[in-house]
């Protein structure tokens, strides 16, 4: 795999990294106004790796969804030559398994080393890995190595300027692209200078040391991307310059003063308030932004208008159809709704017919859906069916289960003595779909599926017995424990009843 286009980190206008606020909208809303580059929030490398890279074909993004259905990352064709994957991680071959992860649908690849905060540190993330440069070392450079894409990090100044540019010398040796330095001292540094100094951390209202950061620009040859402007000098889009100049800085990264208004990458100039959190709302809209995190960006932009009629509404708003009436907004909701609802709809029937022209003839279908209600505690139609072709000595079945992109549920065929059995109806989890293939199976063949209405239930006396000569040798200071093989038979087929959401 080839970088098609090397992203360029000199002379350029960034979105800087901000938890809640880089969001898919905000990105795409700063990219609108001018930003050349734009850092996603940072994301934890274990819930990364939980996620599942799923193609969203009403949205047209790539999504990464964990197992409990909730988008971590969205992205989508618009940013992906501009936009930064920023995560927090404190272990080399977890962050170049999520590098690889998300590799092909963004830019660039960023460590975080400057976040302060406790949820961070703990974790031995964020600022706290400015403590151990040999771990830096060691991130940064497997993932030169083991990606095709621009690699960069983002840290805090230490304690003083020599041990700063002493750490930037050794992270340029690594290879990165590119290096975003933020103009505050951060809390985790060490130790002993905490105890004896008592140090917290600088906050915004700590000015920036621009002396810092221009030390570091002419010590390394890399981009030094300059951050932490917004308070003491950018106020609008020509003091961009002017703190680069200050900094002596490849480019300039932005954060609270893109927060408050995404017009500061504007050249023209600021756009009107109201103007821009329509835009930022259209966004919203056409990639389904969750509303919680849509009211706290528009918070952010209201600022000191949270105390009006309108910012009062907003707070009061529960969801994204209340958000639009706040700002005016209700009737370009409702056209939008409904477009995506066609566009979901047209693309379901297509999928159907697409599954009904590959259908194979052969399989056995019926509409059934397995509800774990209707069975006793840890009986499952499963095992009523494994229990049947060992009765039978039929091979034990074999399930193939695809899952659908559009929606993302799933349908299993269940083989059983050469014959295929599937449910016509699609579930929420795989496991679902083979319950229900094997509830069609069973229902054809005339076998009992094991539901409470059936009376008594043979697997569950037969449970009952197992454990009851299990109480009684205990009793007598027997083990008669299972052979391993069994206990795993058992385990794997009564693990249904505990079926996560996809």
């Amino acid at each position: 795999m080839t970088v098609n286009t090397p992203l360029c980190f000199r002379g350029k206008k960034i979105l800087a990294p901000m938890v809640r606020v880089g969001t898919l909208p905000m990105r795409l809303l700063a990219l609108d106004y001018g930003a050349d580059i734009v850092y996603c929030e940072e994301l934890i490398d274990i819930k990364m790796l939980q996620c599942k890279r799923v193609i969203n074909d009403v949205l047209e993004t790539v999504d990464f969804v964990a197992p409990n259905e909730r988008i971590v990352f969205r992205t989508c064709e618009r940013e992906r030559e501009h936009v930064i994957f920023q995560m927090g991680s404190a272990d080399a071959e977890r962050a170049l398994a999520v590098a690889k992860l998300v590799e092909s649908d963004v830019a660039g690849i960023d460590i975080n080393m400057g976040c302060p905060k406790e949820y961070s540190t703990k974790a031995s993330m964020g600022a706290a890995l400015l403590s151990d440069p040999d771990k830096i070392e060691s991130i940064l450079t497997t993932l030169v190595k083991g990606i095709c894409k621009p690699v960069t990090c983002k840290i805090r100044i230490l304690p003083s300027v020599e041990d700063t540019v002493n750490l930037v010398k050794r992270i340029e040796k690594t290879g990165i692209a590119a290096i975003a330095v933020h103009g505050r001292k951060s809390l985790v540094l060490s130790l002993f200078v905490c105890l004896l100094e008592r140090k917290k951390e600088e906050k915004q209202q700590h000015p920036v040391h621009c002396d810092v950061i221009k030390a570091i620009s002419e010590a390394v040859s890399i981009p030094v991307i300059a951050n932490g402007g917004s308070h003491d000098f950018i106020k609008e889009y020509a003091d961009i310059e002017t703190f680069q100049k200050a900094t002596a800085a490849s480019s300039v990264m932005i954060a609270r003063a893109a927060m408050w208004n995404p017009s500061i990458f504007r050249k023209e100039g600021f756009c009107p308030l109201k103007d821009v959190m329509q835009d930022y709302i259209k966004y919203v809209l056409r990639y389904d932004n969750h509303y919680t995190n849509t009211k706290y960006c528009l918070c952010q932009m209201l600022r000191e208008q949270l105390e009006t009629s309108q910012g009062k509404k907003l707070h009061a708003a529960q969801t994204t159809q209340e958000i639009c009436e706040v700002f005016e907004m209700g009737d370009f909701y409702e056209e939008t709704t409904a477009i995506f609802e066609a566009k979901k709809t047209s693309l379901e029937t297509k999928m159907q017919d697409e599954d009904d022209q590959m259908e194979d003839p052969d399989v056995i279908k019926m509409a059934v859906r397995f509800d774990k209600r209707e069975y006793p505690p840890q009986i499952t139609p499963k095992m009523y069916l494994l229990e049947w072709c060992r009765k039978e000595k039929h091979p034990q079945p074999v399930y193939e289960t695809v899952q659908r992109p559009l929606d993302r549920l799933f349908c299993s065929v269940v083989t059983v003595a050469e014959r295929k059995y599937r449910s016509t109806l699609w579930d929420k989890s795989k496991k679902l779909a083979e319950q229900a293939a094997a509830i069609v199976c069973l229902r054809t063949l005339g076998v009992p599926e094991g539901k409470l209405c059936e009376g008594e239930n043979h697997l569950m006396n037969k449970r009952k017995r197992g454990d009851q000569e299990r109480l009684i040798s205990r009793d007598h200071g027997e083990d008669l424990a299972e052979p391993s093989h069994k206990k795993a038979n058992f385990i794997e087929e009564t693990s249904d009843m505990d079926v996560p959401k996809m």
